[in-house]
């Protein structure tokens, strides 16, 4: 595994740095730098931010489609004060590597091996899963097979129950699950679209001015690369396999009870409120702060559900 860092020192910032050092020291979230990293994970480069003390506990921030660990920018500052913060790309997003769809199994069983190797060599040996979207279906992967290495969960409109699914978008993904055509897959191919990317974000949030289009703008680049149509493509459909595991997640949340946090923005146009009813009643001890928010709660409340992390985690 080899680790990599953007970051160039100046000489100003070098004699600084002793300055700088003592007021990271103090725990001042805003005092710890983010740092833009790579991991070599079975040939494959796996980009992640990296931030807060290395001796700290460490969250896992898992990002939703169409985004990236860009999801997380405002999140970090937040949290890297009582954190060590990580949050990778996985591959096909963000800037980790893109492999063609016939070199990589785009299914989320071999995503969830591909994080877990990858924090297996960062040497993280127990963590909190933030799970957004997509982060779902990897975290509760990770959760079942490392049941020992869960301090913690955070939902962040990530479902575990089909009821939590709005029937609108079931609508648009059964049919390509069920066969996959040219006809099946036109609908779905819509997901890969500019105005459906800026949808995502805009659609249920109530912040609008907080809304940064740097946000669509970057998940849109990303999509717009030659071949990453076929990737997403992949994604999308073997998301099918998640829903069938629903149960066993299910049984995992029952048996376990770890300590768990859902912030969950209530006007997601994409998972309902139902989700949420669902894991009260498989985690009754779980806290929960519903948002007047979209999909990307995270565009316009990250003080919110940092706060709500702190409070919940720091008991």
């Amino acid at each position: 595994m080899t680790r990599s860092s953007s970051s160039r020192f100046s000489l100003a910032a070098a004699l600084a740095l002793p300055l700088f050092a003592s007021a990271a020291v103090a725990g001042d979230p805003a005092s710890w730098p983010v740092s833009y990293r790579s991991a070599d994970v079975d040939g494959l480069s796996i980009a992640y931010r990296e931030a807060g003390p290395t001796d700290a506990p460490v969250m896992l921030l898992l990002h939703g489609f169409p985004a990236s660990s860009h999801m997380f920018r405002d999140l970090i500052p937040e949290i890297a004060g009582s954190y060590h913060v990580i949050a990778p790309d996985y591959p096909g997003f963000g800037q980790s590597s893109a492999p063609a769809a016939e070199n990589y199994e785009y299914d989320f069983a071999t995503l969830a091996e591909t994080m877990n190797a990858f924090t297996e060599a960062l040497g993280l040996e127990d963590y909190t899963l933030y799970m957004q979207d997509y982060g779902g279906p990897v975290g509760m992967r990770l959760a079942v097979a490392h049941p020992d290495r869960i301090a913690g969960l955070v939902f962040q409109n990530a479902t575990v129950h089909a009821e939590g699914w709005s029937s609108g978008v079931v609508s648009q993904l059964s049919p390509y699950w069920s066969e996959r055509t040219p006809e099946t897959e036109a609908p779905v191919r819509a997901f890969l679209a500019p105005e459906t990317t800026r949808w995502q974000y805009e659609q249920g949030s109530t912040r609008r001015d907080r809304l940064s289009p740097d946000a669509w703008v970057v998940d849109q680049a990303g999509l717009d690369r030659p071949g990453n149509d076929a990737i997403q493509l992949e994604y999308l459909w073997n998301y099918r396999d998640n829903v069938a595991a629903y149960p066993a997640w299910q049984a995992y949340l029952a048996s376990a009870q770890p300590r768990t946090l859902i912030v969950w923005g209530t006007n997601d146009p994409f998972f309902t409120t139902d989700a949420v009813t669902g894991l009260q009643k498989l985690l009754p001890d779980a806290e929960t702060r519903l948002l007047d928010a979209g999909h990307f709660a995270l565009e316009t409340h990250a003080p919110e559900i940092g706060a709500a992390i702190r409070d919940t985690f720091s008991q």
